[in-house]
């Protein structure tokens, strides 16, 4: 186009050779002919491939990541099944893929000694140089020595010694060996002229100035208390108060006397359906209630306000009588067959029997341990002996008429948290916080089924089924399991109770007088009740502000229940 326009320019007629422009050849290249856009495809890939962070399910890399590669937080969707979006299979500890440290053990333990002792240690992410963390000032100081390495001046010192002795030793092979072992002899005296103990300059122990033996008396005194206390429960004042209006009727009856009417009528037993009396007395929470056997005409409760109270259920539906005798909440309480005595078990370490219509206290007893339970053997010829399960993962068993320790079942790995007697109470199976259950011969301290699967949670509370076949177990992760009470004690898989929240709660199961309903508080305040046959939720009863920690049902009524909880009421249903 160029040549063009120069041949039809007017101003310039005649071209000549200097005028035109210069004729360029295209440049022709010898190299092969490349597509420029798979070449920028595929480096934009190597690039890619090395900005990528690296999928931690694979097991060969064919090039060298970096090392933010190699630490990058795993990319795209969470698994659903996985914790904190690591596949089970990659998990080899609760919180999630700890791989092996490559530190030996002795450098580990010269650094930490290091670092306690002096303030400073090598950093372990540095992988050489002079690193060191931690008092900069004292790592100069002490030349970045550690606590396996001997400074200077103290090598300088210990050869000096060894030199000595050494120097000591050639003196001691030159002297005659028998003037060596006479202890008249210069011999023997060169040679012990320093003892083992010449560097320890010790007078002779002074005596004790008034001061310090008025201060060791008094730190020997309150040693033998804090023993004392340990060995025995707080000493209360035992007190008791009636309420009623008087202690005998007309006729000369006790008011703990049951009604001469009161007749079963709970064949066939429903659920109830609202409040009709609640109790309030104690000042703090209540931690279970007991109904007086047999009648029910009387329901006693624990408070961890210290007290024991009975109220009247009945009549008048007032509290009757108040015992005062623990100096901490009360835990547990069981009344005797005939409802005339109970005991209490409280955190002040005591248990205390007492007479349910005079609130005098018979007798306590202490380990020195907190009981957890306390229950009387339901024989009728063996109402005067005791089983406690304590803190102290025994089950003690006591003579109450002797006041003795008479037997002591020390199998469990933790403390033990219920007690119940089982097949004709020849045998009684017990909880404990190791999370197992194990059922012994009463009177023989040896375990003769022990039930612990991996599966299995701690199981605070244990009630007996009415026909004495089956007993349901309140397990810690929210659901009542039964087991049997035949031989093999198995866990039946086709009954299981759930829906209700009691993980962290020693909430109380019980049964319906018929057996068709299993019942039991939970955490949040309500009263759970299921279907025996079905296992299906039958009803819930919002029953308190907090926990509902105990539940009974009447044992003459078909649908009246008492529940305790932790906002100090007891609340009566119908």
């Amino acid at each position: 186009m160029d040549l063009l326009q120069a041949y039809s320019d007017d101003q310039n007629p005649k071209s000549s050779p200097e005028s035109s422009p210069p004729r360029l050849l295209p440049p022709k290249s010898a190299a092969p002919q490349v597509d420029d856009t798979m070449l920028a495809l595929s480096v934009a890939k190597n690039r890619s491939v090395l900005s990528r962070p690296i999928d931690p399910t694979q097991h060969l890399v064919d090039f060298n990541p970096t090392y933010d590669q190699l630490w990058a937080p795993i990319y795209g969707p969470s698994h659903p099944y996985a914790k904190d979006g690591l596949a089970q299979g990659m998990r080899n500890h609760k919180l999630g893929f700890v791989e092996d440290a490559a530190i030996e053990p002795f450098i580990f333990d010269e650094q930490y000694n290091t670092f306690q002792n002096y303030g400073y240690a090598a950093d372990p992410s540095a992988s050489a140089g002079y690193n060191y963390v931690g008092d900069l000032a004292a790592l100069q100081k002490n030349d970045a020595v550690s606590v396996y390495n001997i400074p200077q001046h103290e090598q300088k010192k210990r050869k000096i010694e060894k030199r000595k002795e050494n120097e000591d030793g050639e003196e001691d092979a030159e002297m005659d060996p028998e003037e060596v072992a006479n202890p008249a002899s210069d011999a023997w005296l060169m040679k012990n002229k320093k003892s083992p103990w010449a560097g320890k300059k010790e007078g002779l122990p002074a005596e004790l100035t008034e001061e310090q033996k008025k201060y060791a008396e008094d730190y020997a005194k309150k040693k033998g208390e804090e023993k004392g206390a340990g060995d025995k429960g707080e000493a209360v004042v035992e007190k008791t108060t009636f309420h009623g209006k008087e202690e005998r009727d007309y006729q000369g009856r006790s008011w703990i006397a049951p009604p001469r009417d009161a007749k079963a009528t709970n064949d066939h037993c429903y659920i109830p359906k609202r409040l009709v009396h609640t109790w309030s007395g104690h000042t703090k929470g209540v931690s279970a209630i007991r109904f007086f056997p047999n009648s029910g005409h009387l329901i006693l409760s624990a408070g961890l306000d210290t007290k024991v109270k009975i109220w009247d259920v009945f009549n008048t539906g007032k509290c009757m009588r108040t015992y005062m005798g623990h100096s901490k909440g009360v835990r547990d309480i069981c009344f005797s067959n005939d409802g005339s005595k109970f005991l209490s078990a409280g955190y002040d370490k005591n248990i205390k029997y007492w007479d349910t219509e005079t609130g005098q206290v018979i007798s306590t007893f202490s380990t020195g341990k907190v009981p957890y339970v306390v229950k009387l053997n339901p024989d009728e010829d063996k109402q005067n002996v005791l089983l406690a399960g304590m803190s102290d993962k025994k089950i003690v068993q006591w003579d109450m008429n002797e006041g003795k320790i008479t037997q002591e079942y020390d199998q469990h790995l933790g403390a033990v948290n219920t007690i119940t007697f089982v097949d004709n109470n020849r045998r009684f199976v017990t909880s404990s916080d190791d999370k197992s259950l194990r059922v012994w011969e009463f009177g023989i301290p040896v375990v003769i089924k022990y039930i612990s699967e991996p599966h299995m949670h701690s199981m605070p509370s244990i009630s007996l089924h009415p026909n004495s076949n089956w007993l349901a177990a309140q397990s810690m992760d929210n659901q009542i399991l039964i087991y049997s009470t035949r031989e093999k004690f198995q866990l039946n898989k086709k009954k299981r109770f759930a829906g209700h929240v009691v993980a962290g709660y020693a909430c109380q199961v019980n049964f319906s007088p018929d057996g068709r309903f299993v019942f039991s508080g939970d955490g949040e305040g309500r009263c759970w009740f299921w279907d025996w046959k079905t296992c299906k939720v039958f009803k819930t009863l919002r029953c308190h502000d907090g926990v509902c920690i105990g539940a009974a049902w009447h044992p003459l009524e078909q649908s009246k229940v008492a529940t305790c909880g932790w906002d100090g009421l007891i609340k009566y249903w119908d």
